[in-house]
């Protein structure tokens, strides 16, 4: 494979400021959860930021171990500057400064930066090997110093905080730390449990120099504008020293794995493993998604799929009967394995991606945890158990499993979830938790109670529920006559006509009913929810226009044209569809502010990427001939992956232009939808 390269447009701070610099992120996973992130600039500005963010088994759960590295070049003159920015103490004096970086791309969706010294060009890559709690830190002299003399000498200072991802930058530090020594082995140790951090340096002459230092006042711009307590400091044990030259690389490796894991593979090795395995993931994509914007974003969906490290019995479990446990990460940097987001991204992830068996994991692995009829909302971090408050995330169970079916013909699968989903639907006549159970009145599905969000509208703050849309929401209702058809195809298919007879009848039941209930006349959409606590409630949501974008629409062939149109003209932007309406009195249309700010916005008009994906499916139930105006919707996309984090797409944008993206600067059910998308407009 050439090497797929996303580069960012020559910076000039005197013209442009540093903004884009300190606001562009990037991101490496390990497919463990685990990752490294942090600002093109290389200052850190969340809590989030590091350069190994390994994932743990519980009750640690992912864990802030190396913060960051001090760089200083040692000049032949006897003269030493730091190589990216140093000043990480408070606010930085000199908000243009870019240290001396010179520029950053990704290659095969790996982050290189280059530095750009008194006539030295240095270029730095960063690695983490998969399903390991490892990160490679390579810098490589590309050109010395125009007198050829003399020598080079690299600095590095590993700072640390260890602690939870999650936890504020102010928590104290599990002190003392300890350092010991073997040779040129290291290993840093604290109390609370946590596993050593192994570093050791790769180049010639290496040495390390015990040189304890505390940075105290670190401030994390982003924490202030959300709220969060912003200021934190760091400890380091010392530096690192050794001479660079052009004839050989030098490579910081730090870990949590074994000596003999790290051992394993040389740092040349590392990185030629890990743009194999790239390689190799771009390779068995759809062919559509074989190059160009559709290959970064299936590398961009690796980031993603994950084997939880921290639920060890489930593990074994899953290993004894031949399986593997396998989730999804649903964002970064906060997000853990969310049961919604993961049935929602599935067929981005891992089917247009050509990952078939690694989607049979997740959907086998998600079985295993139904209870009462319900599969887990999420799963904590550090937490073996999930959390199972949603009514929406197990009807969303039996659209992955259409589109797994549908890839792979899996009727070993089938046979194995069919007495599962029958469960599911007895449980949803029957009446399970939260207030989850079909009426019996008119056959839909109603959800609802006190201090639960339920559907994926889900923001709350303290016992504020936002949007609790409680009553019979339009698309838990959309999703259950999908899932009573789809499940009726199967058993008929499986078990003979006789037995898919009732599920047969109760959908035809929620059709009647949905399509007398739900049409708002007035206003020539879907109601948003009825038999609410409020009524009947007419605010104009995209959550419309899943009663025609599933495979079995539940409204009415001639209401089609109307719902699509007036979310094209209410609620379409350039990168996905606004979460409300203007003109609502709730409207909001930037998301900002703390965290109960940002939750009122959080479904009050904020666009949501992953909604262009539905938007798209139902375009072409209406349109099917017309995939080059579905392609067009795509476009805003193109131009957000050198935007915030670059190579993948925002969970959400502000709901007026410019739509700054905001919340997590990857989320899966984003960079599922486009990529699904991109590839089913295609040609």
């Amino acid at each position: 494979m050439a090497d797929l390269v996303r580069a960012m447009p020559p910076f000039d701070p005197m013209r442009s400021g540093i903004e884009p610099l300190s606001t562009r992120e990037w991101l490496v996973t390990n497919g463990l959860g685990g990752y490294a992130s942090g600002t093109v600039r290389g200052l850190p500005t969340r809590r989030y930021h590091g350069l190994l963010i390994a994932a743990l088994p519980a009750p640690l759960g992912r864990t802030m171990m190396l913060k960051r590295l001090g760089e200083r070049l040692g000049l032949e003159d006897g003269t030493a500057t730091s190589i990216g920015v140093e000043e990480i103490a408070s606010r930085p004096r000199d908000s243009t400064s870019t240290g001396h970086l010179d520029d950053f791309r990704l290659e095969d969706g790996l982050p290189v930066w280059r530095f750009a010294v008194r006539g030295i060009v240095l270029e730095k890559r960063l690695v983490l090997p998969h399903l390991q709690n490892t990160v490679y830190v390579t810098y490589r002299l590309l050109s010395g110093p125009a007198s050829g003399s003399g020598r080079l000498r690299l600095v590095l200072r590993p700072a640390v905080h260890f602690r939870g991802h999650n936890a504020p930058v102010d928590v104290p530090h599990p002190a003392p730390y300890r350092l010991t020594a073997c040779e040129d082995r290291y290993e840093l140790a604290a109390a609370h449990d946590y596993p050593p951090l192994r570093m050791t340096l790769d180049g010639p002459g290496a040495a390390f120099t015990l040189d304890t230092q505390r940075t105290s006042d670190v401030h994390y711009e982003v924490e202030v504008s959300r709220g969060y307590e912003s200021t934190g400091d760091l400890w380091s044990p010392g530096y690192f020293r050794v001479d660079l030259t052009a004839a050989a690389p030098v490579t910081l490796i730090a870990s949590t794995e074994s000596w003999e894991t790290l051992g394993a593979l040389r740092p040349d090795e590392a990185l030629r493993a890990e743009r194999g395995r790239r390689a190799r993931l771009i390779a068995s994509a759809h062919p559509e998604a074989r190059s160009g914007i559709a290959a970064e974003l299936v590398l961009a969906a690796d980031q993603y799929l994950m084997t939880p490290a921290g639920r060890v019995e489930d593990a074994a479990r899953a290993h004894a009967a031949g399986e593997e446990i396998r989730s999804v990460i649903a964002g970064y940097h906060w997000f853990t394995d969310w049961g919604r987001d993961t049935m929602i991204s599935l067929e981005g992830l891992t089917l247009t991606t050509g990952r078939y068996a690694e989607a049979g994991y997740i959907l086998r692995t998600f079985a295993y945890y139904i209870r009462d009829g319900l599969i887990p909302n999420f799963f904590p971090d550090g937490q073996t158990q999930g959390v199972y408050h949603t009514a929406d995330a197990t009807l969303w169970f039996f659209h992955a499993i259409d589109r797994y079916l549908d890839a792979t013909g899996d009727r070993a699968t089938l046979k194995l979830l069919v007495p599962r989903l029958l469960d599911i639907v007895a449980h949803h006549l029957e009446g399970t938790r939260f207030g989850i159970v079909v009426d019996p009145a008119d056959g839909l599905l109603r959800q609802g109670q006190d201090g639960y969000q339920l559907t994926w509208m889900d923001a709350k703050v303290g016992d504020w529920v936002v949007t609790p849309r409680r009553g019979k929401a339009v698309e838990i209702n959309a999703l259950w006559y999908n899932a009573l058809r789809l499940l009726e195809g199967w058993v008929r298919d499986l078990r003979g006509e006789p037995d898919a007879r009732h599920l047969a009848e109760h959908a035809a039941r929620v059709r009647r009913s949905f399509n007398e209930r739900f049409w708002c006349a007035e206003r020539g959409h879907l109601y948003d929810v009825v038999d609410g606590e409020g009524g009947d409630d007419p605010s104009c949501r995209p959550n419309q226009i899943f009663a025609l974008s599933l495979r079995h629409p539940v409204l009415d062939r001639s209401r089609w044209e109307p719902v699509v149109e007036v979310i094209r003209r209410q609620l379409l932007t350039p990168v996905g569809l606004r979460s409300l309406a203007p003109g609502h009195p709730d409207y909001k249309a930037k998301y900002f502010g703390d965290l109960r700010a940002r939750d009122a916005a959080y479904h009050q008009g904020t666009v949501w990427a992953w909604l262009i994906g539905p938007f798209i499916d139902a375009w072409l139930q209406l349109y099917p001939d017309d995939r080059a105006g579905a392609r067009r919707f795509l476009e805003g996309f193109v131009f957000h992956l050198g935007e915030a984090c670059v190579g993948s797409i925002s969970e959400i944008f502000d709901a007026e232009e410019p739509f700054t993206p905001c919340g997590c600067i990857a989320q899966a059910w984003s960079v599922a939808e486009v990529l699904r998308c991109w590839v089913k407009t295609a040609g």
